[in-house]
């Protein structure tokens, strides 16, 4: 027996030792623990490279190309009856083209382009003379209220690049000049008479003379250039009748280009009072002499 000690603990019995495992043993174990570290830790990638690449998909949007834009060139001089046909033929073409109408019209352009609106700078007037003539791009979702807003936007910016100093000291009025514009816009065929033809109609109002322009009267009775005006129409009191009536139409006759704009508004200095179309069709003869005016008509055949 021990002896049991006051304050003295009795040691305890020792476990047997335990034998320890062939070195082989050991090294299988330790081999086949690497190869499952490996396997979870290749596993671990395969799942943090899945959750990367679903989080990739997610965030790159998918790219679809938007549809071609369509384009409707207006011309200088159309008027917004001339404009809105344009509008309408165009949306037909492209409706054959992509199967789907757009909603571009010939009715709902002349409705955006009815009645009158303010203007910077003229007040509120009707909106011939202030659509611009232009190219202008537009899809199945453009409306013509957004079409006219364009036009406006273009006219606004052009109209801006305009020195009205030498109008004003002959007292017009920035829509006398535009109106003025209209009228060369019709009148003119080459580029470079332009100015002439402004400092015809600038001299005829100084002197209080009827301006005589047949295009006027040609908007006043909706009468193309391809039709010959009739003597009650020359003779007619219509607003538009520049045959009879002194100064400038009510409005603008049609919708001039930057251009005819410069022209009414620095005329090229001259006395010249009348001008008839030469035989090419092209350009004019212009004088100051009614007499010479007469005589050059004559001789023509006009």
């Amino acid at each position: 027996m021990v002896e049991q000690r006051r304050g003295v603990i009795a040691p305890q019995p020792r476990r047997p030792e335990r034998r320890r495992p062939p070195h082989a043993v050991v090294m299988r174990r330790r081999l086949v623990a690497l190869c499952v570290l490996l396997a979870a830790l290749i596993g671990l990638g395969f799942a943090v490279a899945g959750v990367r690449d679903r989080g990739s998909k997610k965030q790159t949007p998918t790219v679809v190309a938007a549809p071609k834009p369509f384009r409707i060139v207006f011309p200088e001089g159309f008027t917004r009856l001339d404009m809105a046909a344009r509008v309408k033929s165009v949306a037909e073409i492209a409706a054959r083209e992509r199967g789907r109408s757009p909603r571009l019209a010939g009715g709902s352009y002349l409705a955006a382009t009815a009645g009158k609106r303010l203007i910077p700078g003229f007040g509120r007037r009707p909106l011939e003379g202030f659509l611009f003539p232009a190219t202008y791009q537009f899809t199945a979702r453009t409306s013509s209220a957004q079409l006219v807003s364009a036009q406006l936007k273009a006219f606004r910016k052009s109209w801006s690049t305009i020195n009205l100093a030498y109008a004003r000291s002959k007292n017009l009025t920035p829509y006398d000049v535009l109106t003025i514009a209209s009228m060369v816009e019709k009148e003119a065929v080459a580029p470079e008479e332009r100015p002439k033809i402004a400092r015809v109609i600038y001299n005829r109002l100084h002197h209080r003379m009827a301006l005589g322009i047949d295009a006027t009267v040609r908007y006043g009775f909706h009468v193309p250039g391809t039709e010959s005006l009739r003597q009650s129409q020359l003779n007619s009191d219509n607003p538009y009748n520049t045959r009879k009536r002194v100064g400038l139409t009510p409005t603008p006759i049609a919708n001039p280009g930057l251009a005819s704009i410069q022209a009414a508004a620095h005329p090229v200095t001259g006395d010249w009072l009348f001008f008839v179309r030469k035989p090419d069709k092209v350009h004019h003869f212009f004088t100051a002499s009614e007499r010479d005016f007469i005589n050059y008509k004559n001789a023509h055949g006009f």
